[in-house]
Formats: structure tokens, C-alpha cells, sequence
């Protein structure tokens, strides 16, 4: 285990140690490394479902749209936050809700920085393992986060449950938390086809606690084009996909081609 990486049991809260097969504490909870490279650190009183977490065919339709290159302003927006935020030229970072490994890969290969990805879904972790062996891959729940004590540089959350007490445990003093949420314009078009009717909402960040202070928050927006395959496949990976209904899917079976406003919102929040 790479000695960047400061984790903890999570059965009795002592440091992890490790060896090429499996992780330990001195209670003697052993943990092993899948075959894949990933280790599984949720133990079942966690668990609040037999299979938590995303579809395997959502994380597939997710590493395709991903892999197409659609989000990567966004995925540039969370690197030069910290580049710019983080307390060290390497800064040891968890990206909490990694899915398939996708902005994890891209942040530990353009920072230069020793990475965790960690995710609730099995499947994730295991389809994250072919990103980059290099990545130590967990599986563990965000709301209990496996890694000792201010041990982070960073931590980032996109598109996720942005928990500010259990984030602001594991940073460093002086270490950012990156959280990507979508704003209000965000996939206006894709929801004018699957909805009846689309409410402007005005949506508000998670406040932040007394643990942090804010250091920016910027809204940005571009443009993308999809064709069927590439909306299909966005759907899946939305919450939108377990609301629309069978007629609205219907017609979007028949969208050729749609043009999309993506807008997303960046804020970076310092731990004092």
C-alpha cells in the first residue's frame, strides 16, 4: 500500500497496514485485495441494500459518455481548483463517489497526485481497477469514510453527496474540498422531452459547517451535441432515468440528435 495512504479499520477505527494481498489492523480484521486490485472496506452493518450503489449498466453508460470527452471542461474545472487550492505540488486526494473511475484517473494522471477512489457499488470498484492500478480503489460509503484523521490534501465530490463533517475529518488543515453540483440551466433540453412540465429551480449549496471556509464558488457553462447513442446513454447515468415514463422514453428513442446546455457549479472549501 502506497505509504501516502493513511487508512483505517472500518470495523474498530486502528490504522490499515498491508501487504500484496489483503489489508490489516492489529485487531486482526483482514480485508483482501480482489483479483481486480480493488479492496472492499464496507462491511455489511453498512450496507443498506444487498447491491448498493449504481447498475452495472449505468457505470457502462457512464465510462462511455465519459469516454467520449463530453465532460471534460468539467473535469479541468476540479484539476485547476487543486492545482490552485491544495496544500502540496502532490496533493494526496480522494474523489468520493468515483463511479467507474473516470475524473479520478484524469485527476491523479494531470496533478501528478497519489489517488483514492472510493465508491459504495462493487461494480464500480472493479470496473475503476482497469483506469489505473496506480489508484488505490475502495469500496466503503461516504458518510463513514475508511481514511484516517487529516490525512487528505484534497477531497473531491462530483455530482455527489457532499457530507462536510466527515470531509472535514479526513483534510489536512488548510486542505480543499472540490464539489461539482449542476446548475439550475443544467440538461434544460433533455428535460423539456421527459418531463410534462420543467420548473425553474433555484438550487443552493450544502452548507458548509464552521470546519470550512469558502475559497470560490463559479457557475460555467458550455455547449455539447449528442446523437441517440450518446443520449441514451446520458440517461442512464442521470437521476432522470428512474423518473421518466414509458411514452417520454419513447421519444427520446426517436431524438436523432440534441443539442445540450451543460452548466455546472464549482465550489472549493478550505478546512481552517
Amino acid at each position: 500500500m502506497n505509504e501516502a495512504f493513511r487508512l483505517k479499520c472500518p470495523i474498530c477505527g486502528n490504522s490499515l497496514a498491508g501487504d500484496e494481498k489483503r489489508l490489516f489492523c492489529r485487531n486482526s480484521h483482514s480485508f483482501d485485495i480482489a483479483r481486480q486490485g480493488y479492496v472492499n472496506l464496507l462491511p455489511v452493518q453498512n450496507k443498506h441494500s444487498l447491491n448498493p450503489g449504481d447498475t452495472k449498466e449505468m457505470l457502462l453508460a457512464r465510462r462511455r459518455f465519459l469516454d467520449s470527452g463530453k465532460y471534460d471542461p468539467i473535469c479541468r474545472s476540479v484539476v485547476d481548483a487543486i492545482k490552485q487550492y491544495a496544500p502540496s505540488p502532490a496533493p494526496v486526494t480522494a474523489d468520493i463517489g468515483c463511479g467507474e473511475g473516470y475524473y479520478t484517473a484524469m485527476i491523479k494522471r494531470l496533478c501528478a497526485a497519489p489517488c483514492i477512489g472510493i465508491d459504495v457499488s462493487k461494480d464500480g470498484a472493479r470496473m475503476a481497477c482497469s483506469r489505473d492500478k496506480d489508484i488505490l480503489w475502495l469500496v466503503a460509503t461516504a458518510s463513514s469514510l475508511p481514511i484516517e484523521n487529516s490525512s487528505l490534501d484534497a477531497v473531491t465530490a462530483m455530482f455527489s453527496l457532499f457530507l462536510p463533517e466527515e470531509y472535514a475529518r479526513v483534510l489536512k488543515k488548510g486542505g480543499c474540498a472540490v464539489e461539482i453540483t449542476v446548475g439550475n440551466r443544467h440538461l434544460a433540453e433533455l428535460k423539456k422531452i421527459i418531463y410534462e412540465e420543467v420548473f425553474e429551480q433555484d438550487k443552493h449549496p450544502v452548507p458548509c459547517g464552521g470546519s470550512f471556509y469558502e475559497a470560490e464558488f463559479k457557475e460555467h457553462t458550455f455547449n455539447i451535441g449528442l446523437d441517440n447513442s450518446g443520449l441514451r446513454d446520458l440517461l442512464m447515468m442521470t437521476p432522470h432515468f428512474w423518473r421518466i415514463r414509458k411514452e417520454k422514453r419513447e421519444a427520446l428513442e426517436q431524438t436523432d440528435h440534441l443539442d445540450l446546455t451543460v452548466q455546472y457549479r464549482v465550489r472549493v472549501l478550505i478546512k481552517k
